[in-house]
């Protein structure tokens, strides 16, 4: 598992795609942050802040992540490779994981040049260190959090086509409903005697409930819960081919 997984990673960054993801992920970052005038400009705002980062990021990940993992198992089908990584002595679910952690591998690596953002922001402060600390700790592990989620949901729509174009579409919509969906879902007025369970279902939520800094243990089990039922989808889709 370990030498699949140094293949996968070796082959995002021995290439353009890994160098560029996270390029790309801090470029349109910047600009909205520090460049751009607008709501999301930290120093037109005038507070002690990483606030924007969180609100952009997940809908920079939206595409960014689903793009990463268009390739993974679809490109392997369609070039018929995939018969060859079954004949490795791992088990689906090995396999599943080596491409899902090398996924999970580059979103970190887009994620902690971030830590110049947060270090820039703690010494302008007035005074220094005037920053929610524990706030934006709880919002980066929520962040990473979230895109292990787009990266388990990218892993499974590659699985389930041949196509890349297809996966990438496939995978960006479910993310899209995941994040945003269930909150538009829970706004229509035959739901609203449930409403508090359709939100919950979403990502949102746990989202901001980590980013107020509290890291609440029903939150983490909702992560880790939402990854384990997209890597079980695709263990599903693979062990098909045995049917």
């Amino acid at each position: 598992m370990y030498s699949l997984l140094r293949k996968e990673i070796s082959v995002f960054f021995n290439g353009a795609t890994g160098y560029l993801v996270v390029v790309v992920f801090l470029i349109i970052n910047s600009l909205f942050i520090w460049i751009f005038d607008g709501e999301y400009n930290i120093l037109d705002g005038g507070y002690s802040s990483l606030d924007s980062l969180f609100i952009l990021a997940p809908w920079i990940f939206l595409f960014l992540v689903p793009a990463v993992t268009m390739r993974l198992f679809a490109e392997e089908k369609r070039t018929g490779t995939i018969e060859l990584l079954f004949t490795r002595p791992l088990t689906d679910l090995q396999i599943i994981l080596a491409k899902y952690l090398s996924g999970l591998v580059l979103v970190l690596m887009s994620l902690l040049p971030t830590l110049i953002y947060f270090a820039t922001i703690y010494l302008l402060g007035n005074p220094v260190g005037n920053i929610d600390t524990g706030g934006t700790w709880g919002s980066y592990i929520g962040l990473f959090f979230l895109a292990a989620i787009y990266v388990s949901v990218g892993v499974f729509t590659s699985a389930i086509t041949t196509n890349q174009i297809i996966a990438f579409i496939t995978g960006m919509l479910v993310c899209f409903i995941l994040y945003t969906g269930f909150d538009s879902l829970s706004g229509v007025s035959a739901l609203q005697s449930i409403d508090g369970i359709i939100v919950n279902l979403g990502i949102n939520e746990h989202y901001r409930s980590m980013s107020r800094g509290v890291i609440d243990s029903r939150d983490v089990l909702y992560f880790i819960g939402v990854i384990a039922f997209f890597i079980l989808l695709t263990r599903t889709v693979l062990q098909s081919r045995k049917w």
